[in-house]
């Protein structure tokens, strides 16, 4: 897939194409029925799909005290984009020039002059421009000025009452429901990153453990005990992920992510690992001393290998 940072790095003879625009933020089950249309609406019509997103939540400039976090960080959304059959994302600076455009000069500058469209591909509430003053009528006035058309696609509701949002899966995810938010974004949720040195205390366990470094990609899923996988390039691993700040032990920092590799004791260490959560087994509990954490542990890593293999 081709990455544009910058309008200015657009080629001249990019296109025609057939655009979506949005956050995209976990290229959710929603996210993914707008992409397939777009897909299937550009190899028809002999276009390029293309999708324009941005490198923040626009509430990160516009209202910062609000702004939820990210479920995936930029690189894994533009990975998940090309997955879904996306040739090329325009990933623009949310800034303050930005935010300040007029829906007409978004359009000239960013769909026409810039990705020469031909087809824009939305959702019915969506809303552009300084503001949020362009609505979907006012994208379909400037097509007709402007060359081209403007579809809508409508939510995808799992029942009648709630539509498929990132909102909801930040809410499943904050209460540890990960099968719940595996149904709407379509996917096990994950986390991305470097293995690091901890403690070491699960390897004096009997269980040593793959530590994520706190700078991991992605929104971690509430403390308790997971089934997952971890993968190492390309090489999948049944695992038992711990996550939260161990209460068990003193001076532990919060939020950890440790994935315990059932049945093999691999080097990950500098790795870059994703780890993807499959199933909530328990809470986070403190134990009175080391024998009934390691009880627990092994009653864990069956519980685990049960679901899992």
């Amino acid at each position: 897939m081709r990455l544009f940072d910058r309008l200015a790095d657009v080629p001249d003879d990019f296109g025609p194409s057939a655009i979506s625009i949005g956050k995209f933020d976990g290229v959710h089950a929603g996210h993914r029925a707008v992409i397939a249309e777009l897909t299937a609406a550009a190899a028809e019509e002999h276009l390029v799909p293309t999708v324009v997103t941005f490198d923040r939540h626009p509430a990160a400039l516009l209202a910062p005290e609000k702004c939820p976090p990210q479920l995936v960080s930029n690189r894994q959304k533009v990975e998940l984009l090309a997955e879904r059959g996306v040739e090329a994302t325009l990933l623009l600076t949310f800034d303050a020039a930005l935010a300040a455009l007029p829906p007409e000069e978004f359009v000239e500058r960013i769909l026409v002059r810039s990705l020469h469209a031909r087809l824009v591909l939305v959702g019915e509430d969506f809303r552009f421009g300084r503001g949020g003053a362009g609505t979907v009528r006012t994208l379909r006035e400037l097509g007709v000025r402007h060359g081209f058309r403007v579809d809508t696609v409508g939510d995808v509701r799992p029942d009648s009452h709630r539509r498929v949002s990132s909102t909801w899966i930040r809410d499943l995810l904050t209460a540890g429901d990960v099968d719940a938010a595996t149904d709407l974004l379509g996917r096990a949720p994950s986390v991305c990153g470097m293995v690091v040195h901890g403690a070491k205390r699960g390897r004096e366990l009997g269980f040593p453990t793959a530590n994520l470094s706190p700078e991991s990609e992605g929104l971690i899923p509430a403390d308790g005990v997971y089934a997952g996988w971890l993968t190492d390039a390309g090489t999948r691993y049944p695992a038992a992920i711990s996550v939260g700040s161990n209460p068990t032990f003193q001076g532990v920092p919060p939020k950890q992510v440790e994935a315990y590799v059932l049945d093999r004791d691999i080097d990950l260490y500098d790795h870059i690992v994703e780890v993807a959560f499959v199933s909530r087994i328990r809470g986070q509990v403190a134990y009175e001393g080391v024998g009934p954490l390691i009880a627990q542990m092994t009653d864990d890593v069956e519980r685990v290998r049960a679901l899992l293999l």
